[in-house]
């Protein structure tokens, strides 16, 4: 079978690489059921604070992936989140190209839905581009949205992890104000939205530098082709070069586009519709929907299911996805099924995990926070923890026991030697 961190999460398969580890599909024995697990590969002091920070991020939202719980096992640490098997915006572009408005509408009123949570938190993103965007395997449905990889984020006030000029992010998905070394700010988060807006409109990704130099030496530009005007009004209102120009917050944003999608033209019936597809793959052999299969026993085999005639995915064109500058959650196409490290081949494949398609709506709610004094999602009655357990969070603040002395007080240790050297490091500066 796989490797288990910490008595709990069993490694499946390998489903990404970012810059500073690996995103593993893992089974968690104590939930039963399977969910991404970010492995951190280097352990050099800087990259353990960030690796620290993003794991201490604790946002519910239905259009947010946040880090869920983290466990520690020897000189390795992890930490899960939702498993998300549609791919990023990336994918669909590469599938279909342009999509159609209404339908581009329904991704960004979700991401300004979920950004306005994580701004609300204090949170700037700083690293919102196509790749980092997932979606749910929904197939012809309602898309889902879940705007992920926290790597770089940061709270407002907080310290730098890097130098004063030093600017950290994706080169393309840059506010102005970003390269000229200005604080992170939630502008900046909606700028980087708004080019987004623009990639899923042209299917291709938009000149950022020209269109800073559009905008500053003739103002807003008319609407490019296959771009309805009332929508170029709100996506013209978020890549304003000035920030102070700019939409001020994602629940601005979020209003105007409302506003827009009342006045865009009614569908033709012509267009073709999208489908978001699966783009993790079947489980290795020795894995089944319902976890790892005991010796000797074989899963059930998936049931068939008719071709549908729609394009053939970007998986399967020969692209491959590429290592993110910023430790981004990159996808790879869909691959032939492979062992597990470690794991002895006695299964025959089973179907893909996938997520129930949400019902349909006109148009996405508001998030609405959860009740305080919510049930405890907890130990059931007479389970009991293997050593190394490491229980999950509570959706709402409160303590949580940590990992076993063995592995906190090394951990303890080396945080307390990055803090000291940037203590020592601002005494230089």
């Amino acid at each position: 079978m796989g490797e288990v961190f910490a008595g709990r999460y069993e490694l499946v398969d390998p489903i990404g690489r970012g810059g500073v580890g690996a995103v593993w599909r893992a089974w968690d024995h104590r939930r039963r059921r399977y969910v991404a697990a970010k492995v951190l590969q280097q352990s050099d002091a800087h990259t353990l604070l960030r690796f620290v920070r993003e794991q201490a991020l604790r946002i519910e939202h239905p259009h947010v992936l946040a880090p869920a719980s983290w466990a520690a096992d020897d000189d390795k640490v992890l930490f899960t989140m939702d498993l998300v098997s549609g791919g990023s915006l990336a994918h669909v572009i590469g599938d279909y190209g342009p999509l159609p408005p209404r339908f581009v509408c329904t991704l960004l009123d979700q991401l300004l839905s979920g950004l306005s949570t994580v701004h609300a938190e204090g949170v700037v993103h700083r690293d919102i581009k196509p790749a980092n965007i997932l979606l749910e395997a929904t197939g012809r449905g309602r898309p889902h949205l879940r705007l992920s990889d926290f790597g770089i984020s940061m709270r407002k006030g907080e310290p730098r992890l890097t130098e004063t000029n030093y600017v950290v992010g994706t080169l393309g998905y840059f506010a102005p104000e970003q390269m000229m070394g200005a604080e992170p700010d939630f502008p900046a988060d909606l700028f980087a939205v708004g080019l987004v807006a623009l990639y899923l409109l042209q299917g291709t990704k938009p000149d950022s530098q020209e269109l800073i130099e559009h905008f500053a030496e003739h103002g807003t530009p008319s609407a490019p082709d296959g771009v309805p005007e009332p929508l170029w009004q709100v996506i013209a209102g978020l890549l304003q070069p000035d920030p102070q120009n700019r939409f001020r917050t994602a629940t601005g944003a979020r209003k105007a586009l409302t506003a827009a999608v009342e006045m865009l033209p009614e569908p033709t019936g012509t267009e073709e519709p999208v489908e978001v597809f699966d783009q993790i793959g079947p489980l290795p052999e020795g894995f089944g929907p319902d976890g790892p299969v005991a010796p000797g026993s074989t899963a059930p085999a998936p049931a068939p299911t008719p071709a549908p005639d729609l394009p053939t995915p970007s998986s399967q064109t020969g692209s491959t996805a590429a290592m993110s500058e910023t430790g981004s959650f990159h996808l790879p196409p869909p691959e032939p099924a492979v062992p597990a490290p470690h794991a002895p081949q006695t299964a025959a494949p089973a179907p893909p995990y996938g997520y129930p398609a949400p019902a349909p709506a006109a148009y996405t709610l508001p998030y609405t926070a959860p009740q305080q004094g919510a049930p405890f999602q907890g130990q059931a009655p007479g389970q009991t923890r293997s050593p190394g357990h490491v229980p999950e969070p509570a959706p709402h603040a409160g303590t949580r026991p940590g990992p076993s002395p063995k592995v906190a007080v090394p951990v303890l240790l080396v945080a307390l030697v990055c803090f000291a050297v940037g203590i020592w490091a601002l005494t230089r500066i």
